[in-house]
């Protein structure tokens, strides 16, 4: 029960180039590197200048334009440099925090892209979670080619989707760079304890696994518990499962598995039904890379940190501050 495409040919679902593409790399090249007006560049390609917004619209929302900020705030560095030492990261990532809360996503997924552009190479095999934050990253990667490059799925997928999906998610990232994909063709959350055990012994999804196994790179976000987290707003999991879990001593979730304070698993039913890579076999991985952000999430953040102990980290300014404030020393042992 997986599913493993060879790019650059997406699955069938996948939507076709639209046929104006040409026209608007055009309209984008002329607007942003030639430093065309829009008046000029409808006049330039015979078009209306409604016509040069939409093109250029389109152009930032599907990643033919990309437009990436180098300079980072004095204290964004200073954030950062805090962060690797306490946490003894490889590099952490630190974006201002908007006073718009709904921005952050887009945000963290923007530099989460960049990031990826810039990490990516050749042969290497690459794990994907999923979330809000994660899917903003798509127009964020450049459409390119790389080498015999392997992407991998962690988690089963939705059989009804609202935007969001573990699965279209990969693809998707797979697509624009060409890469071969594998997927867990089943749902993330099994009707029962004994569906999920018979799903994991599938040996297609046993293949998905042992490549998760060797990843050289992971990225993965973690979800709060609340009523608004995209769990319950997807509804794959109902209040009464929200309050129980609750109850159980989750605060968050990695992968669909949920975590206490100290991240770790709590021993409650739907842990038993995820299909999903156990997360905490991700910890061995070269460039475990968590995203995630928000004063609202800072438990969720804190127990991730615990749980992963990841090499990379990529936050917002506000939720930075504080993950370095005084803190439980067990708490930071185990995110060591």
């Amino acid at each position: 029960m997986s599913t493993r495409y060879r790019g650059p040919a997406a699955p069938p679902q996948a939507e076709s180039e639209p046929r104006d593409a040409g026209l608007k790399t055009r309209a984008a090249w002329l607007y942003y590197m030639e430093g065309m007006t829009q008046d000029a560049v409808a006049e330039k390609l015979g078009i209306s200048r409604l016509r040069v917004l939409k093109l250029l619209a389109q152009s930032r929302q599907d990643g033919t334009v990309q437009i990436r900020i180098m300079a980072r705030t004095q204290d964004c560095v200073r954030l950062e440099r805090q962060l690797e030492q306490v946490y003894e990261l490889q590099q952490a990532i630190i974006v201002p925090t908007p006073q718009d809360e709904e921005r952050l996503p887009a945000l963290l997924g923007a530099a989460a892209g960049g990031y990826l552009t810039d990490t990516l190479r050749d042969g290497m095999t690459v794990g994907l979670g999923w979330g809000q934050t994660l899917r903003h990253c798509l127009t964020n990667i450049p459409q390119q080619r790389i080498d015999r490059l392997t992407i991998v799925s962690l988690l089963g997928g939705l059989t009804h989707a609202a935007g969001v999906n573990p699965a279209e998610f990969a693809w998707r990232v797979a697509d624009r760079l060409e890469a071969d994909c594998y997927m867990m063709t089943a749902p993330v959350i099994a009707p029962d304890e004994e569906t999920q055990q018979a799903l994991m012994r599938h040996p297609g999804i046993r293949e998905v696994l042992g490549q998760a196994r060797a990843l050289d790179l992971a990225l993965v976000s973690v979800g709060e518990l609340a009523p608004g987290s995209t769990l319950v707003r997807l509804g794959l999991i109902s209040r009464d499962d929200l309050v129980a879990l609750g109850r159980a001593g989750a605060v968050a979730d990695v992968l669909c598995q949920f975590i206490d304070a100290q991240g770790r698993l709590v021993d409650h039913p739907l842990n038993r039904r995820i299909v999903a890579v156990d997360p905490r076999e991700l910890r061995g991985t070269p460039r475990l890379v968590l995203v995630s952000g928000g004063w609202r999430k800072l438990a969720a953040l804190q127990a991730a940190m615990a749980l992963l102990a990841p090499s990379v980290l990529i936050t917002d300014a506000q939720a930075a501050q504080g993950l370095l404030e005084p803190a439980d020393e067990d708490a930071l042992s185990r995110a060591r």
